[in-house]
Formats: C-alpha cells, structure tokens, sequence
C-alpha cells in the first residue's frame, strides 16, 4: 500500500513558526536563534514553546491516536516507506542542513542521512512484522479448555527528547518506532539543533501521516520539559542525552515506561598481536568521527605494552594529518563543536590534565568552536578526560601489561554503551567480550561502528530499555493478552 503524499504548509523559519500543533505550525511570543557554530551567522529563528504548548500538544496527541490506534500497520509502513524515499530524494538538502547546524563535518552529515532513511525504512518493515504468539494454556493444570494469545498494541502518546549530535537520525530512531508501533509523538528536539528533526517531520506530514500523529515543541526545555514528562496523559518518555536532564526528567516523569541513553566512556583493548596499522586508523576515525561528539566515540585507549611505542606514534601522526576548518569544506575532518563553551570545555580539562603531568602528542589547542583532534599520554585516572564522557575530539592511551587488570580499569565508569577489542587471538576476544560491562563488543571494530537495526543502549547506571528499530517498537508497545475458554 502506498501513502498519500500531502503537500502540506511547511514550517515558516522566517516567522518562527516551529511549533506544530494539531497539524499546524505555529510560533510563539519568545523566540530563539539557531546559529552556524563555526562562524556565528545566524540560520533560523525558533519559537520557544511554553506550559500553553504543552497542553495543546498533549490533547492533539490523544485525539490523534484514538482516531489511528486501529490504523493497518500497511499504512503505517506505507507513510514510513514514503517518507524515506523523500528522505533520499532530498538528501544533499538535509546534509547541509545538518552540517551547518551541527558543526558536523558534511561528509559525515551525509553518512547520517543516507544512515536515517536505512532507520526509516527499517521501521516501516518492522511496522508489519511486530507479533504476538498463540500461549499453550494446557500446559499447565486447569487450562486445557483455554486457548489464546498474545499481541503488541501501542502505548498512547511518547514524549521524544533529542540531542544535537545526531539530530536528524536519532529523531528518526524515535519518531520511525513509535509511529511503526501506533503511536502518537510529542518531539522535543535538540534546542541548539532542531532544524534537522523539523525537516523530518515535515517530510513524515508530507509522506501521509495523519494530522496530529506527531507533535512539534521547540526551543528551551526548562521551559515546558517539566509538565511535559510529568503529564499523567503521557505513557512514555524516550530521551537521549545527558546525565544531569536525565535523572531530572526521570524523577518528574514518574510511574511511566521510559527509555534512556545517557552517554559513555569508551574503552577500547588493543592487544599486541592485532594488526596495528588497522587499529590505529580504527581508533583515529572512532575518537574523532563527528567532532568526537558521539556517545560511542573512542575515549580510552589501553595498548598492550611492547606495542604502545610504535602505536601511539603512529596514532599522533595520523591524527595531525586530519583537517580542520568549516565543516562545509568537503576536504575537511574537524569541524567545529556545537558551540564555542564546548571547546573551552575540552580546553580546561586538557589543560588540567597536562597541569597534572600529562603529555599532548598531538592536538591541544582551540580556534574559537573548534577544537583540534588531540591525543594524549599518561594522563592521571582521576583526570576528567578519564573519568567522565569527554563528548568531544579527544582520546588519552595507556600502556598496560595485565589484560585483567586493564579490563577493571576499562569497566570502571558509571556509564558505558560500547567497548572494543582489537586481537588475532580468538580466546582473548571471547575473554575481553564476556567480562567488559557494556551492552555492545566490537572485536577488531572501533567503538563507533553501530547498525541501526542492532540493538543499542547503555549497560550499567542510567540503561533503560533499547533504541535499534525492531528493539524499540518493542519498548515502545506493550502486550495484551486474549485467553478464550471453550467451556462455556
């Protein structure tokens, strides 16, 4: 079945008309400016939304999904379907977009658009694939003249929290579940990036998706984010995010289903009889992929000892080749932070730790948001570059000799996602990937590499359920059982 393509009013950035309620995009009385990162200029302007938002939002999500809950999961897909071919159709337009927004170099800007409509297209065949299975009631005594089964029905209405880091493809993580799932969407995107996720929802409008499905609230989250999450007329919250909102939003939203990716610190094993040349470009693209700002980035490197020489010289070289400059440059690596207290950030913390003995080999300085691809060696545990997830274009290496003791100094943070190994030897593969805490091992495999039809999230404090397509239509349905007895 195909969808109906709409031509839809699109958002009007010139008359911040950013919030869509109800299928209308409205603005707002307070206003806020989207700039470029790298050079200031000014690209849109976004209405703030506020507790008036909030209550539209809500009701026009309840409408919608008592009006679709019973919508064929084929028009569900049909919609979705669509809306990544239009997704392809368009994809240098939101590339730019993207990048300009971000900071993100455009080269990986692309590689995130072509990777959104994969998640797009995943959640339309998940839509027809989400089902239930008949239960044997005979198999246990009293239930031989019973027979039933289960299946997955949606929640209500979701409440979306985005970041900016991944801005397009990690709103279509959430929006592309929850609608294959049959629910109704209230998206809160990232406030420093959020014109990604509205082209999104422009494309889903145009694609079929019907009037009110999806909800639009823009601007600054500590405006409206409190009685959003804590609305007793919201079933789910799925955020992604940092540490500090996290435990806030999960403390408001109360006893309601949520889903959670608050970071990481990523480890990464390089054992001496590994191939070396392809762990260090590895690593070098898994530290620095997207200005480092990637929750499953390369942070810590542990070397095994009598090859940590010759790997982190070779690291340092690789690393200094990288280009820095604006990341509409097709021939550059590093673009700029999302703003420029991010890399003065990544500055203190660098500074601190040379202050504490540490060595930069290659790296350490700031241009204004950009801050240059920087490794580090001995570099103390307690440093923040160790302790905490760096979220930026910096990696620290140590030498070790003892595999079980670096597995404990690889485990000890409080969140993880992702960890690797780089081996020929498939004994300590298996040894590595069994005792690392983290949700995911990549074996010969930077950090960074993940499919979007995998399943995806953190493994210690703060993991609460699974982002991957089919995962997450699941996380973001619940089961209903139907048992009839035949005696009767």
């Amino acid at each position: 079945m195909e969808a109906v393509v709409n031509r839809a009013p699109l958002v009007s950035l010139e008359q911040a008309n950013t919030i869509l309620i109800d299928g209308q995009w409205q603005g707002s009385a307070a206003t806020m400016v989207v700039n470029n990162p790298f050079d200031g200029s000014e690209l849109a302007t976004v209405a703030c939304a506020n507790k008036d938002h909030v209550s539209g939002a809500i009701a026009s999500a309840k409408r919608a999904f008592k009006a679709n809950k019973y919508q064929p999961s084929a028009q569900r897909a049909a919609v979705l379907h669509t809306a990544a071919t239009l997704i392809e159709i368009r994809h240098e337009e939101f590339a730019q977009t993207i990048a300009k927004e971000t900071g993100k170099p455009i080269t990986a800007s692309r590689k995130e658009v072509t990777r959104c409509v994969n998640t797009m297209m995943l959640s339309a065949q998940e839509a027809t694939r989400l089902v239930g299975e008949t239960i044997r009631f005979d198999s246990f005594s009293g239930g031989e003249d019973r027979i039933g089964q289960y299946d997955y029905v949606p929640l209500g209405v979701v409440v979306a929290i985005t970041p900016f880091n991944d801005p397009l493809n990690l709103a279509a993580h959430k929006l592309g579940p929850a609608l294959a799932a049959g629910n109704a969407v209230i998206l809160k995107p990232s406030q420093q990036a959020p014109l990604s996720a509205i082209k999104l929802v422009e494309v889903l409008i145009e694609a079929g998706l019907p009037q009110g499905q999806v909800n639009v609230l823009t601007g600054y989250a500590r405006e409206f984010a409190s009685a959003l999450v804590s609305s007793p007329e919201v079933n789910m919250v799925t955020y992604t995010g940092g540490e500090a909102s996290g435990e806030i939003i999960a403390k408001e939203a109360g006893a309601k289903k949520m889903a959670m990716e608050l970071g990481a610190n990523s480890p990464v094993i390089v054992m001496a009889d590994c191939n070396i040349e392809k762990a260090v470009a590895s690593c070098v693209s898994g530290a620095y992929w997207a200005v480092g700002q990637n929750c499953i980035g390369v942070q810590r490197i542990y070397v095994e000892q009598q090859v940590f020489d010759n790997f982190q010289v070779e690291f340092a070289k690789q690393t200094k080749l990288l280009k820095v400059g604006s990341q509409l440059d097709d021939h550059i690596d590093i673009g700029p932070m999302i703003n420029e207290t991010e890399a003065k950030r990544i500055e203190c913390w660098v500074d601190e730790a040379v202050n504490r003995g540490a060595t930069v080999i290659a790296g350490g300085k700031r241009d204004g948001a950009c801050y240059y691809p920087t490794a580090l060696i001995d570099v103390e545990a307690q440093d923040n570059l160790v302790c905490h997830e760096a979220f930026g274009p910096v990696v620290s290496l140590f030498p070790f000799s003892d595999l079980d003791e670096t597995i404990e100094l690889a485990n000890d943070v409080d969140y993880s996602i992702h960890g690797a190994v780089f081996t020929s030897n498939i004994n300590t593969a298996m040894k590595v990937s069994r005792e690392l805490e983290v949700a995911g091992v990549m074996v010969n495999d930077s950090t960074d590499y993940r499919l979007d039809a995998m399943p995806f999230g953190g493994s210690r404090r703060g993991a609460i359920g699974r982002e991957g397509v089919k995962f997450a239509i699941r996380e973001m349905s619940q089961t209903k059982l139907v048992c009839i007895n035949l005696d009767a």
